[in-house]
């Protein structure tokens, strides 16, 4: 499609006046919104869990123009959110070329614009801006001052221009007005200091800025959202009331209520298309992997206040996958599997995502992530084989039966250790490995999520520790 480069080719073409004249951007998310839920499909692909509850909030925010604020503790997606919404703006916005807070050509507020368009008049050159241009995001600290957000007069543009301070001409914007026509978003909105608070006032409600107080006012069209911790937000001193009562929408976002909604969220982020052999992750892996947020989102070692952000099995589902990667490589093997007991392997990717309390701190982050992975572990197995006759398998320990396996031992030599173990073999065909399967077979029978799915086979949730040798031990 060939764009009209003039104002006069604009106004001839499907940017008419009519219809952007007047047309805000809380319009046209409402207006492209509404289109989209005349579809089939999710309003934001990628966002898994929020269907039933954060996603409704927000689409009833966006219909009713609100500007919103995300309020949930770290590792639940809100960033991701907000720049999900560039989905909802036009493909292509013209503006009037050149203009650093990209004008509207039809209302243009800057007196550049202005005076532009009486000299040039319809040959006014257009230009045009993507969605992903009309997002500017902002990570609020205490050091942000008014200029960074609004703006502040230049003096060395008025020397050069021969401007009076007071000119529009000597302003050098801010990111709020550089987000003129599109979404500004504010991460951790109560560590902005109370003066800059104050400044987002009038853009909120009455939608125009004041630059150092000089009167120069501009009606800037912007859809503000907002994230921040519940506590923060909700603290005196730390959230001034006047901009709490501004924000149209307060809506909170929360962890996967479920392991199924955990696992497909890692799925979806962890990085697992490496590029050596096959890559085969059995499911009752990724169930212990999850089950460990889960666990620590509970224990009371843990400091419920800062989270335990999903980034947690994100990082250990990669740290696994490059534990038995390395395995396989040494040992020349065709299939990449992880083992429970790679998921030890993983601790670094635990321990630095954990806020510990008094006790927790005493006890030492490894312990703490150790006890984790034994409670994920037991919890998973008890999903499988709760019901299970194991006495056989007990007997053949009770009788003085032991193995030692390598952590890095390949699959070749796990395979025959495990059939000296009386019984446990009969128990593996859940998993599809019998008496007489091969090595090569059994790492086969494992498979992803969707295969199981498919075919409705349990998987096998044997556990493993590592004793003090840092062997492990089946």
């Amino acid at each position: 499609m060939s764009f009209p480069l003039t104002l006069g080719e604009l106004r001839r073409s499907p940017f008419s006046e009519e219809k952007l004249r007047s047309r805000r951007v809380k319009d046209e998310l409402r207006d492209n919104l509404i289109a989209k839920l005349g579809q089939d499909g999710p309003i934001f692909p990628g966002i898994v869990g929020y269907d039933d509850t954060v996603v409704p909030q927000i689409v009833n925010a966006i219909l009713s123009r609100h500007n919103f604020i995300l309020l949930g503790l770290r590792g639940q997606a809100k960033s991701r959110i907000l720049r999900a919404l560039t989905s909802l703006l036009d493909p292509h916005t013209p503006y009037i070329a050149g203009c650093e807070i990209h004008d509207n050509p039809y209302a243009p507020i800057c007196r550049r614009c202005r005076d532009l368009i009486a000299h040039c008049g319809e040959a006014t050159t257009i230009a045009y801006l993507t969605p992903e241009e009309r997002f500017v995001e902002k990570l609020a600290t205490p050091d942000v001052t008014i200029a960074d957000l609004i703006g502040d007069i230049d003096p060395i543009k008025a020397a050069r221009g021969g401007h009076e301070l007071s000119s529009e001409f000597t302003v050098h914007y801010g990111l709020l007005p550089r987000a003129n026509r599109g979404i500004f978003a504010v991460n951790e909105l109560p560590d902005l200091a109370g003066k800059i608070q104050v400044g987002l006032f009038n853009i909120m409600q009455e939608g125009d800025v004041q630059i150092k107080g000089y009167p120069v006012r501009l009606p800037l069209d912007i859809a503000l959202v907002f994230t921040a911790n519940p506590e923060d937000y909700t603290a005196r001193g730390k959230i001034i009331t006047p901009l709490k009562d501004r924000v149209g929408s307060e809506i909170r976002t929360h962890y996967p209520a479920t392991v199924e909604e955990g696992i497909t969220i890692t799925t979806q982020e962890a990085w697992a298309a490496r590029n050596g052999n096959k890559l085969v992750i059995p499911k009752y892996v990724r169930e212990v992997i999850e089950r460990i947020a889960f666990a620590a989102r509970e224990d009371k070692k843990i400091d419920k206040r800062s989270g335990v952000s999903q980034r947690l099995p994100i990082s250990c589902m990669e740290n696994v996958i490059s534990n038995a990667e390395r395995r396989a490589i040494r040992h020349r093997e065709q299939v990449t599997v992880p083992r429970i007991g790679d998921v030890y392997a993983a601790l670094p990717a635990i321990t630095g995502k954990l806020e510990l309390e008094y006790e927790g701190e005493m006890k030492g982050a490894d312990h703490v992530g150790r006890e984790l992975i034994r409670n994920a572990i037991a919890k998973t197995y008890e999903q499988y084989f709760a019901n299970a006759n194991m006495q056989q398998v007990i007997q053949w320990f009770d009788l003085g039966g032991e193995i030692q396996l390598a952590e890095n031992a390949p699959a070749s030599e796990v395979l025959p250790t495990l059939r000296n173990i009386q019984g446990l073999m009969d128990k593996l065909t859940r998993v599809n490995v019998g008496t007489r399967t091969s090595a090569s077979a059994a790492m086969k029978s494992a498979s992803s999520p969707q295969e199981r799915s498919r075919r409705r086979s349990p998987r096998n949730p044997l556990s493993a520790r590592k004793d003090s040798t840092g062997q492990e031990g089946r």
